[in-house]
């Protein structure tokens, strides 16, 4: 029988590399060598034209705003099933290393579940705090390596599969293995699921049999001290403008980003690519690649989705370098994954995915870049006096943020329409946020994405050691 280590070798460009055509050579050459030329203008021309590498980043951004918009115009709650379809199994699968300290509380909300799963797996990565005391409270003895146990006396859709310690991509990978769902739903330690979230993920795939994956709606969750509260305000609209992006991009069929933190796939698409890849710093964007990949190449009608009424909340960075390395290891794999793929871009074989989406992410791969440098020159010209120069820039930049914030306060009402989630989406908190993100947290999050960059050409990336902020034993939503 063929591992999914084979299937992975087999389906993975990373290990079967795909000739690389012209227009992804074209397509990859033109960011660098527009910085470049932006750069020489910053030396050689007077006025605006000094700061023409921010120019170029307004624009660029705004065309990704106003396509959002346009895409996200009609959004709407999904239709309700009709009652008496077809119910696919499902199973959940926690992988959980050293989690002792927040498993109660998930296990509490997927047990609680309007429409609990068949199955609760925990993937138990080589753990060595409290998880088995906190386990054998619900009868579950403790199993060999590599062994899963039978239903625990007091919950029987829950399960003990106890790994060595090899990441969680690993422990994503026995868990499949040994799970026979139609329907396998991954859920990180730190994520509380909201109690119609199961059933909304289930009914979406009983409405589109061509769905082999989806990602629900995250929002974070911070510590409850000034820093924390700081931080979940700006990433709660930086949540909400990700999630409607990507709702955006489904409409081109050209969804990439789910989040792994609440994710569904159907289960036999997943072991067709060959599972998780250990070696790569966020697996569940590259996991989407390879089955994207595959539809291609196979010409399936394999779609993947972001369902707006499975809600869930996520334990987030809550101090500054917490958030540095979080977006570190994001963009250093959002990096890794575009250049594995890379012979994708610009390929008519993918549809939109290869002629639109894949493009615009060789684009971002210098985008932060682009954002810092751009800043770094307006700050010097403030700083040398040059204000005839800095002040129409700031007048450019004031603008942009009057058509952000316009963008921002409509897409709001589109949001709450689509999940129902209002909690921490006050318009005036919103209209602040907007107005100060530009000089602040825009910044910190580019300086993560250059640091990812030194991840990415260095090959560094982990779990690294979990630090809980908000998710307790008392969980707070």
């Amino acid at each position: 029988m063929t591992t999914l280590s084979q299937t992975l070798h087999r389906e993975s460009p990373r290990y079967t590399p795909r000739a690389i055509g012209w227009p992804s050579r074209l397509i990859g050459a033109f960011a660098p060598i527009l910085f470049i030329a932006l750069i020489v203008q910053a030396f050689e021309r007077q006025g605006v034209a000094v700061w023409s590498v921010g120019i170029a980043y307004i624009l660029y951004d705004t065309m990704l705003l106003v396509f959002t918009a346009w895409n996200i115009r009609d959004l709407a709650v999904a239709a309700p099933v009709k009652s008496g379809a077809w119910q696919p199994s499902l199973g959940v699968i926690v992988a959980a290393h050293n989690e002792a300290g927040v498993l109660d509380a998930t296990i509490a909300r997927l047990a609680g579940q309007s429409d609990p799963p068949d199955l609760i797996l925990i993937a138990d990565d080589g753990s060595s705090d409290a998880t088995p005391q906190v386990l054998a409270r619900y009868g579950l003895d403790i199993p060999a390596w590599g062994e899963m146990t039978a239903g625990a006396s007091n919950l029987p859709s829950l399960r003990w599969l106890r790994l060595p310690h090899g990441g969680k991509a690993r422990a994503l990978n026995a868990a499949i293995e040994r799970v026979d769902t139609h329907i396998v739903i991954t859920v990180d330690a730190d994520t509380l699921l909201q109690p119609g979230a199961i059933g909304a993920m289930r009914a979406a795939f009983v409405a589109e049999p061509e769905l082999v994956a989806a990602t629900g709606v995250l929002a974070p969750i911070c510590g409850p001290d000034l820093q924390g509260r700081l931080f979940e305000w700006f990433q709660s609209y930086e949540y909400v403008r990700n999630f409607l992006s990507r709702h955006a991009w489904q409409r081109l069929d050209s969804l990439l980003l789910i989040s792994g933190a609440f994710a569904a796939f159907r289960r036999d698409a997943v072991v067709a690519v060959g599972g998780f890849d250990d070696d790569c710093m966020v697996e569940d964007y590259e996991l989407i690649h390879r089955l994207q990949r595959h539809a291609g190449d196979h010409r399936l009608d394999w779609r993947v989705r972001v369902v707006g009424g499975a809600l869930a909340y996520t334990d987030a960075p809550a101090s500054p370098m917490a958030f540095l390395r979080q977006r570190r290891r994001w963009f250093g794999g959002f990096l890794q994954t575009q250049w594995w793929n890379r012979d994708m871009v610009g390929n008519r074989r993918y549809g939109w995915l290869g002629m639109a989406m894949l493009p615009v992410k060789a684009l971002d791969t210098l985008q932060p870049i682009y954002g810092l440098v751009a800043f770094a020159i307006l700050v010097t010209l403030v700083a040398t006096g040059k204000f005839t120069i800095a002040l129409p820039i700031l007048i450019v930049m004031i603008a942009k943020i009057v058509v952000d914030l316009s963008f921002h306060l409509w897409s709001l009402g589109m949001y709450k329409r689509w999940t129902g989630q209002r909690e921490g989406l006050r318009i005036g908190p919103a209209l602040v946020a907007s107005l100060a993100e530009p000089f602040t947290f825009q910044l910190l999050r580019h300086a993560g994405a250059v640091w990812g960059w030194w991840a990415f050409l260095n090959g560094g990336g982990s779990w690294g050691k979990q630090h809980r902020t908000a998710i307790v034993a008392g969980a707070r939503t």
